[in-house]
């Protein structure tokens, strides 16, 4: 793993400091930070404004949050080279945005089927959005996972992870996981490397 570059060792305090300070000294607060759908409420809080960006700095376990770190940490530097810090910045942040929207979309939908509206929370989506940046800037970069423990390129990483949320998505599976969330922020993120490719970025 190369240094961490600025604005990845923002992101990775910010979230450090925001997951301290609600699940260890004012839990009683993440009910203003987490994002609610319309309907949704947290202790009697429900939607507000600052929830659709606060939410992709907020994590609801050690496991959660170190998992989205640690591919940050890994991730982040080499696309922050390659983009500049401001570029990159914009484009995490796009891509947390983007699967926001995606979860939005997908949990009207399972309103209109008799489901109830839910809380988000996490920066998987903008963290799987850095993922296929990755991918897409290093296709042939070979990547060994823990578990399973084999070696795949960066491609076969994200066809893999995007393969996975698609099929947990569709079927219902992983009760807790926001999997549409994680199909956003991928989705945002690579459309917006398809805009960058096609008129530039001023960033």
């Amino acid at each position: 793993m190369m240094r961490l570059t600025d604005v990845v060792k923002s992101l990775i305090i910010l979230n450090v400091i925001l997951f301290v300070v609600t699940m260890m000294m004012m839990p009683q607060i993440s009910g203003w930070l987490i994002f609610h759908y319309p309907g949704a409420n947290y202790d009697g809080i429900g939607f507000q404004p600052l929830q659709i960006v606060t939410h992709m700095f907020m994590h609801g376990s050690i496991m959660h949050i170190l998992f989205n770190m640690v591919m940050l940490a890994f991730l982040g530097p080499p696309l922050e080279m390659t983009w500049g810090p401001k570029r990159f910045l914009f484009f995490y942040l796009f891509a947390g945005l983007g699967s926001l929207a995606l979860h939005v979309v997908a949990n009207y939908i399972e309103i209109q089927n008799g489901g109830a509206p839910g809380s988000v929370l996490g920066a998987s989506g903008a963290v799987m959005g850095t993922l296929v940046g990755f991918g897409y800037n290093f296709p042939h970069q070979k990547m060994r996972l823990l578990f399973p423990p084999i070696t795949l390129t960066a491609k076969q990483l994200v066809i893999g992870y995007i393969a996975l949320d698609l099929i947990l998505g569709l079927s219902g599976s992983g009760t807790g996981i926001a999997h549409f969330a994680h199909l956003g922020g991928a989705l945002f993120g690579f459309l917006l490397i398809q805009y960058w490719n096609k008129f530039g970025s001023r960033l």
